[in-house]
């Protein structure tokens, strides 16, 4: 049953495929807990594998890492083969990398600060356009003073120099807040509360790592350990979100090829648009819908399809629906929304169908040639040829020790960047300060002992005394007459025409 160019997904009245070729249309796979969903993204990543496509999911609950190790067919895996023929079926084993944002229980997962880039980070942290149009001011300063930004301290840095240089900068750029720069502070510190100081550094992921194939040319299959990134769901919308906008931007353009050249399963994708702001959903609309002609293929993984916007959910043609409840109002119409999005088959009421299906049956519904959809089948998927289930602590240890990638990534980079450049420049004006300063009181204290021993010298001269002996009265007695004599001859002279003498 196994089909070149084709992913064998499970039987209804007839087969049901994925065709590779229009994998990267993306998909949806949604069903209420406990009824099938993890094991259908683990027979799609072992397929896409197998084809040679690179995959990278998001792995909840640590069900998912059995992909690592070789399959031993449960009764329940074997049953389900026979129920539906699967006569191909056979235990397997996949190549798997661990990654991990927190660093625990896989290779760290890191972006910059710059990568992630002023307009993103705006959307992340959710900022009117006054603070949007702030941080971009300050990324601005950042590039022409060649400032790195790599971490959540280089921006933290920065935002106090832009603020500390306000006036000069507004005068450049436009106005700069300090209201601005604090409500700016105070969303980054909720992300940072929520653990993206472990995110955001270096060395920073590159793409290429997440789109490995083996030596026998299998897919490697990229897993994020995500248990506890799942109790920070703004970290993990903003790595969502980040990670698509990179594969965008960095891979050239395919159009329609054969197969993608990576799939990506993001779990609880719930979590990237709850409280989202529109325009967070305009750039996730934006992002799957263009990116699919990179050859990149995203699968939302959900409880139920309501939890996608429908702009997004537009973008998605290939789906796995499986069992939904439906004991209250909202529950109901949340299983009419998801039986409207389906081809109908007059065999069956999909809406009755939803909420009958039993744990690892699902409706599915993929597309088929020139891009129609098929008509919803009531499938029985197939079982995983891995191992079902997580794997002990000892052998993801043991995969990590063995991993292509870890000499790249398990060491943390700290170059210098803005912080220390900048805090490098404050020491340096705090010294000049100090030096300036010590220098005006040197000064200041050289004048007043000068002035101390100018009153010092003077206070020690002898004093001369002003009283006159009888000869020296007598001398400048004669004096004065002589003086007062001249005086009146002169007179005399000058106006002697006017009045001539006595």
């Amino acid at each position: 049953m196994l089909v070149d160019g084709e992913i064998f997904l499970g039987v209804s009245d007839k087969p049901e495929y994925l065709k590779l070729k229009y994998a990267n249309r993306h998909g949806l796979i949604t069903g209420a807990t406990g009824t099938g969903k993890t094991v259908s993204l683990q027979v799609l990543a072992e397929g896409f594998s197998a084809a040679g496509v690179p995959v990278f999911a998001a792995d909840i609950k640590g069900d998912l890492s059995g992909v690592s190790r070789m399959g031993k067919a449960q009764d329940w895996q074997t049953k389900r083969a026979e129920d539906i023929g699967f006569t191909d079926f056979a235990d397997d084993v996949y190549p798997v990398i661990f990654w991990d944002l927190f660093g625990k229980q896989g290779h760290p997962v890191r972006a910059t600060i710059s990568e992630m880039g002023p307009v993103l980070l705006s959307r992340i942290l959710d900022l009117n356009d006054t603070q949007e149009g702030v941080l971009n001011i300050a990324f601005r300063v950042a590039d022409e003073e060649g400032l790195l930004l790599l971490d959540l301290k280089d921006l933290r840095a920065l935002l106090v120099e832009v603020q500390q240089r306000a006036r000069e900068i507004s005068a450049r750029y436009g106005n700069v807040t300090t209201a601005s720069i604090g409500a700016i502070q105070r969303a980054l510190l909720v992300l940072e509360q929520q653990g993206a100081d472990h995110f955001f550094g270096e060395r920073a992921l590159v793409i290429d790592d997440l789109m490995r194939t083996d030596a026998e040319g299998r897919g490697v299959v990229s897993i994020l350990a995500a248990d506890q990134l799942m109790q920070s769901p703004r970290l993990y919308a903003t790595f969502l979100l980040w990670l698509l906008s990179e594969l965008f931007e960095e891979l050239p353009e395919v159009g329609d090829p054969d197969k993608p050249r990576l799939v990506f399963f993001f779990d609880e994708a719930h979590l990237l648009f709850d409280d989202a702001p529109k325009a967070l959903v305009d750039k996730v609309e934006q992002v799957v819908k263009l990116i699919r002609s990179k050859g990149v293929g995203v699968y939302f993984v959900t409880q139920n399809p309501v939890d996608i916007p429908e702009s997004v959910l537009a973008q998605l043609a290939n789906r796995i629906q499986h069992a939904l409840r439906a004991y209250t109002p909202r529950e109901q119409k949340a299983v009419r929304v998801a039986a409207e999005t389906f081809r109908p088959n007059p065999a069956f009421s999909t809406e009755e169908a939803i909420t009958q299906l039993g744990i690892g049956e699902a409706l599915v519904s993929v597309l088929e040639a020139k891009g129609v959809p098929s008509m919803v089948g009531r499938t029985f998927i197939r079982p995983p040829s891995a191992q079902v289930g997580p794997i002990s602590p000892a052998e993801r240890d043991a995969a990590l020790a063995n991993s292509p990638v870890g000499a790249l990534y398990d060491t943390v980079l700290d170059r210098e960047s803005a912080f220390e450049v900048l805090n490098k420049r404050a020491r340096e004006k705090q010294l000049a300060d100090e030096r300036a300063a010590l220098e005006a009181q040197r000064l200041e204290e050289a004048e007043q002992l000068a002035k101390e021993r100018a009153r010092a010298e003077k206070a020690a001269a002898p004093r001369r005394s002003t009283r006159q002996s009888p000869t020296e009265a007598a001398m400048t007695s004669f004096a004065r007459t002589v003086a007062n004599t001249l005086g009146r001859e002169l007179v005399r002279g000058i106006l002697g025409g006017i009045k001539g003498r006595r």
